[in-house]
């Protein structure tokens, strides 16, 4: 078991990898780093290895796909997990680093919007969207995360090994920190410096195709987490479009005694029995989300185990 990893997930960064990997072995000489290499075709993988690091392959295309590989296959006692693209500063790693080995934190996230992030980003849309999963996360959640979409974090070997990847692409960050929310992970922000892009070196994010994306995989978390707040919220927007229909059916029945909109009051009554549908769901599936709450309490118990037996 290594006692620092540092994990680089990459996808065409032969601009940036190799001072990217030189600054990490530079503040960090005791760590191994990792660079997973996922389908490059600018020679990374050579460049990272000539700089010093060990180079491991995910061919399924996708950030989600590469991370599910290095959590599978790394073993450590702390874990850096930083991009390839040379926007994050080694220096704060040491400090990451520390507090997962000294006091126990699961995730530590390096937090750049309460620093240098909206003055280096030069992509406006990327700002407004990242406060928007900010907020959407920490209203839906209860939370009080800095920043959700950071590519720069340290995890202890208890997370690494109890979560579970269900993301292909850039929506992981979003995955793991719901995740850490809802398990009660203890978790700790550090404020980094950002930088952009240096020039010549793309983005391999797509501002709205996996925006839309992240959003999308909050609304798909927010249901398996919290199915009674989901479908009870469900169940009420029904019952109010069933009461905005039925209202001018009942007035005209106290006008005239009679149902002139029958087809009407037959919809309102399947809708009304959908939202009656939709709150008993929830409350059966929350049942089933906290007996999951309490495997899932074993199980950290079980990867603990593994853990101290892997340093002896």
């Amino acid at each position: 078991m290594d006692k620092i990893a540092v994990l680089i997930p990459c996808y065409n960064e032969s601009k940036t990898i190799e001072k990217v990997v030189k600054d990490f072995r530079k503040v960090l000489p005791e760590a191994v780093i990792y660079v997973y290499d996922n389908n490059s075709n600018d020679g990374t993988d050579e460049i990272a290895r000539k700089a010093g690091a060990i180079v491991r392959y995910e061919y399924q295309q996708g950030k989600g796909n590469v991370i599910r590989r290095m959590f599978r296959e790394i073993d450590a006692e702390a874990y850096i997990m930083v991009d390839g693209d040379d926007t994050y500063p080694a220096e704060h790693s040491r400090e990451m680093v520390d507090k997962v080995l000294e006091r126990n934190v699961d995730m530590v996230i390096g937090d750049r919007l309460s620093s240098t992030y909206y003055e280096e980003n030069k992509r406006p849309f990327h700002n407004f969207g990242n406060s928007l999963v900010q907020k959407s996360i920490n209203t839906l959640f209860k939370a009080d995360i800095k920043d959700i979409m950071t590519g720069y974090r340290a995890f202890s070997y208890m997370f690494v090994k109890s979560f579970p990847v269900l993301s292909n692409g850039f929506e992981i960050e979003t995955e793991m920190t719901i995740h850490a929310i809802d398990k009660r992970m203890y978790m700790e922000n550090v404020i980094i410096d950002y930088r952009d892009r240096p020039e010549g070196s793309e983005s391999k994010l797509n501002t709205y195709s996996d925006g839309i994306k992240v959003l999308f995989t909050i609304a798909r978390l927010f249901r398996m987490y919290k199915p009674f707040s989901f479908f009870a919220l469900l169940a009420a927007v029904l019952t109010i479009l069933s009461a905005i229909f039925f209202i001018p059916v009942f007035v005209d029945y106290l006008n005239t005694g009679l149902v002139e909109k029958f087809p009407t009051l037959i919809v309102c009554g399947f809708v009304i029995v959908a939202a009656i549908i939709s709150l008993f769901s929830g409350l059966i599936l929350s049942s089933i989300v906290q007996k999951n709450k309490q495997d899932f309490e074993m199980e950290l118990k079980r990867i603990n185990h593994d853990y101290k037996a892997g340093k002896e």
